[in-house]
């Protein structure tokens, strides 16, 4: 696997991704009950927007740096999320998913974060690793499904929760059937746990085979949300991104629309758009 996300941190992908997320999390806080996050391709968990990786691409001038508070109350909450992490890790660094979920969940929730690549793991661990919340595992984040599916606390059994799935696509589109088998194993084990998968996007008609087999699954709603930053015209570069949500909270169709709409305004280009579909509506 040669993938770093380092030369990516804070883009146009990111930012979507991360938005979501964080919408996502004060949904599932908003209950008492104590809740569940699994994050299958953590990475290393903080980035530094000043290393030489994020310099070399300048994704992120692109991407996070064009944010303005005022917008949407979800890019503000993103925006504070990040100020909260640079607060306490210098002006440059940047929040992965794996901080971002320790920053939004609760004391009484648990968060299991995989990586894969020994290096990025390392960093994790030193990053997030005294965080008694949060559990670290070594692994394929696929196969982790099978084995941390039902999620416990102990003799606990945790009801409410996430898996965000966010693989780095090497594969391109042979990833969506690995994905996809794997949200159907996630949601055969835990029918009531959601599922966040992220995905490219860069002709939109070469997704359609992935969506018919994503309005298939076993789960009470099918949502996609999508942020393209220029018109999908080109099968060679990452036009944006999207997010398949399996088990949406109720109404966040129509939550996300008008964030959806802002980060267009904010990051995109001539010909940018912004979906905001059920692929299976909400009983």
């Amino acid at each position: 696997m040669n993938y770093r996300h380092a030369f990516h941190a804070g883009n146009h992908a990111d930012v979507l991704k991360h938005v979501v997320l964080l919408a996502l999390c004060r949904a599932l806080t908003a209950k008492p009950a104590a809740c569940f996050a699994l994050d299958t391709h953590a990475g290393r968990g903080l980035y530094r927007l000043d290393a030489d990786e994020a310099r070399r691409t300048g994704e992120a001038g692109a991407g996070v740096a064009r944010l303005q508070r005022g917008r949407h109350a979800w890019i503000d909450a993103y925006l504070a999320a990040i100020d909260d992490c640079r607060s306490q890790h210098g002006t440059d660094a940047y929040p992965g998913s794996p901080w971002l979920l320790a920053h939004a969940l609760r004391s009484v929730d648990r968060i299991a974060a995989c990586e894969l690549q020994a290096e990025e793991a390392v960093a994790l661990r030193a990053h997030l690793g005294r965080d008694p919340r949060l559990a670290i595992h070594v692994r394929d984040g696929y196969a982790a499904i099978r084995a941390l599916l039902p999620p416990r606390d102990g003799s606990r059994r945790l009801a409410r929760g996430l898996v965000l799935i966010d693989p780095p696509y090497e594969a391109q589109l042979g990833e969506f059937d690995t994905a996809l088998t794997a949200i159907g194993e996630a949601l055969a084990r835990w029918p009531q746990g959601m599922v966040a998968l992220w995905y490219p996007v860069k002709r939109r008609r070469d997704l359609q085979p992935f969506q018919r087999a994503a309005a298939a699954l076993p789960a009470r709603s099918a949502l996609l949300l999508e942020l393209l930053v220029r018109p999908d015209d080109s099968p060679l570069r990452m036009n944006g991104s999207g997010l398949l949500l399996l088990n949406a909270p109720w109404r966040f169709d129509a939550e996300a629309a008008p964030a959806l709409d802002a980060l267009r305004e904010a990051l995109g280009k001539t010909g940018a758009t912004t979906r905001a579909d059920w692929l299976k509506p909400p009983e």
